[in-house]
């Protein structure tokens, strides 16, 4: 079976976002189902703007998303508005808005599944892992101009997300336990079907092959049932960062597109260059991942095809020195150069870790922390210094 798929236009480093957020209930702190009592009309008003207000999997979900963002800023400016309009509807409701990784305590029994057939589907094949995916996550859009790229910069880029990875990290607790994992969703979610790392493709001839046998064998329908932790999104002509917990603040999420964004466009340069982007094997990605899921920011993690090692923070504070005048370029200086801060003052996870060492294991201590910490934004303004 031959499958052919287009790579859409798309304008080279413009920035799309998406953000899945907790409902909770402002007093116990667990999550409450109620996204299907307020969609309607949050979807409805979302139809003229930049921005879209969606469901997801579970009924305690919503999803806002940007715009095509010519800039990190405009794209968040975007994500901005959505929670604002998402907030005229909750707070009337009573419902509080946080995020992270996972809820602190909630447990998976207690959700009920958005009912469309996508998701019953998918509950249907996966079962026990399925009901399991009580997650939360932010997923980066970059454009790319060629499809020829895609897959030279996503092998590249492979690379990063360890980073990525540690410095959103936001899911240290899971139904009420503290796991000892900085981010336990990342090996949760890798329990899905097609989810995880992805396969080390070296052109869209590969890609549309594996789509073909995957099609062919039943393991999925189309394109969009790839999830890996970086793909690419053809609808929209986007590489897709999906490897980070939902972040807690806006900024947060500011920062991380921000590093999306000049790592993809500092790889197309290169490739514009003549220049052979690096790669490293499958096999040192596979342990990239698990440490930065176990220790965050405190991950000693491989870098190159030799087996070098840099510990995540000093890697991390060098490459975003390394790649300052790109974000110049792009305009967003200002927040790139906020990922210092999370790497001086800890991530989330390490905040939640924290707030529960001092109320002596308090998890709604924990989840009234990030119902602040979320609640402190959104706070965005294109306005660059």
């Amino acid at each position: 079976m031959l499958v052919t798929l287009d790579f859409a236009p798309s304008a080279r480093s413009t920035v799309g976002l998406e953000w899945e957020i907790m409902l909770a209930d402002p007093v116990s702190g667990d999550l409450v189902g109620r996204a299907p009592e307020l969609l309607d009309a949050l979807e409805a008003e979302s139809e003229s703007e930049r921005h879209t207000v969606t469901g997801e999997l579970l009924t305690n979900t919503i999803e806002v998303t940007s715009g095509i963002g010519d800039s990190v800023a405009h794209a968040v400016d975007d994500i901005a508005q959505a929670i604002s309009a998402v907030r005229a509807a909750t707070d009337p409701a009573g419902i509080e808005l946080l995020s992270a990784g996972s809820h602190p305590f909630a447990q998976w029994y207690e959700q009920q599944v958005t009912d469309k057939t996508r998701y019953h589907t998918l509950i249907e094949r996966t079962q026990w892992w399925g009901r399991n995916m009580m997650i939360w996550g932010i997923h980066v859009h970059v454009g790319v101009e060629d499809a020829t790229k895609v897959f030279p910069i996503i092998n590249a880029l492979t690379g990063y997300l360890p980073h990525l990875q540690a410095i959103a990290a936001s899911s240290p607790f899971w139904a009420g336990e503290k796991t000892g994992y900085a981010s336990n969703r990342a090996l949760v979610f890798q329990q899905l079907p097609t989810a995880g790392l992805p396969w080390p493709l070296q052109d869209w001839t590969q890609f549309e092959s594996y789509l073909a046998d995957m099609v062919t064998t039943g393991v999925m329908a189309d394109a969009s049932e790839v999830r890996w932790d970086i793909r690419p999104a053809p609808r929209w002509g986007t590489i897709e960062i999906r490897a980070c917990d939902g972040v807690s603040t806006l900024p947060e999420l500011a920062a991380i597109a921000a590093l999306v964004q000049v790592l993809v466009e500092h790889f197309s340069r290169e490739l514009d260059a003549g220049r052979t982007l690096p790669q490293m094997p499958a096999w040192f990605h596979r342990e990239n991942k698990w440490r930065a899921a176990r220790y965050g920011l405190d991950a000693r993690v491989i870098v190159d095809d030799s087996g070098s090692q840099r510990g995540v923070r000093e890697h991390l504070a060098q490459t975003i020195d390394d790649l300052a005048p790109i974000a110049v370029e792009l305009g967003c200086a200002r927040e790139l150069g906020s990922i210092h801060t999370t790497l001086t003052e800890g991530a989330s996870y390490a905040r939640q870790l924290a707030v529960a060492d001092a109320t002596g294991g308090d998890l709604r201590a924990v989840v009234h922390h990030l119902i602040r910490e979320f609640r402190s934004g959104p706070v965005a303004s294109t306005d660059e210094p």
